[in-house]
């Protein structure tokens, strides 16, 4: 049987409450967001028994979706009472002095938590992203590294009318360019965080250092009643 890919990546969907228990089908991992914990005991307790069933679970601090991290004290709270095989440093969206500062500051206050620890990358210019990248590898005590699929670099690199195609191909020529250049630590496992476009993945079937990705791109289109197209 011809191998299709030699890189077997874990994928999350992101799921809706109602797709919880067959998302243990066929989701890799389980891909939780801090900042619904708080109002929603039911979401809270799905990641709860998934931990207690030994499954992998990743935290993410919610920054996507709230427009900036979730508090760094109430994210570490929850990463103790969760007990995540990993969870997201709370970063700050294309600002790498900041994360890296937020990175600082978690590491002198933080060290102690359970799980293993993600740092995202986050810049604006190709110097900012090469700089946070560097820092997370070289002095973050990082376990694993992550990318963001939508920064506004993508549609520099890779200028086009549908966004989604600039997030898709800007990502992956980021990537190429850094891999070549060796910056990329092939070493320590790394995480994509989100998708525009699910076609993408297929670009890293040889990238044997990107060990997970989450997206909801599924959900979203049928949601909004998408229909895939081959």
């Amino acid at each position: 049987m011809k191998k299709i890919w030699q890189n077997i990546m874990k994928i999350s969907h992101e799921v809706p409450k109602c797709l919880f228990n067959q998302s243990l089908e066929f989701n890799d991992y389980d891909y939780a967001l801090v900042h619904l914990f708080d109002k929603d005991p039911e979401y809270l307790k799905f990641y709860k028994d998934c931990v207690a069933q030994g499954r992998h679970v990743l935290l993410d601090n919610s920054i996507f979706e709230l427009g900036e991290a979730y508090d760094n004290k109430a994210f570490a709270k929850w990463v103790q009472e969760l007990k995540p095989t990993e969870y997201i440093v709370p970063d700050a969206l294309e600002d790498t002095q900041k994360t890296i500062n937020q990175m600082e500051l978690w590491n002198r206050n933080y060290r102690k938590l359970p799980g293993k620890k993600i740092g995202v990358v986050q810049g604006k210019t190709l110097d900012e992203v090469i700089a946070c990248y560097q820092y997370l590898n070289e002095h973050a005590d990082c376990d694993k590294i992550a990318f963001s699929f939508d920064y506004s670099l993508y549609e520099e690199i890779v200028p086009h009318k549908n966004k989604y195609m600039s997030w898709m191909l800007g990502r992956a020529i980021l990537l190429s360019n850094l891999l070549t250049a060796k910056i990329i630590n092939t070493k320590k496992p790394h995480h994509l965080l989100g998708c525009g476009l699910p076609q993408e993945f297929a670009l890293y079937r040889d990238y044997n250092w990107i060990e997970s990705i989450d997206t909801s791109n599924p959900i979203v289109h049928g949601i909004k009643g998408i229909k895939y197209e081959y």
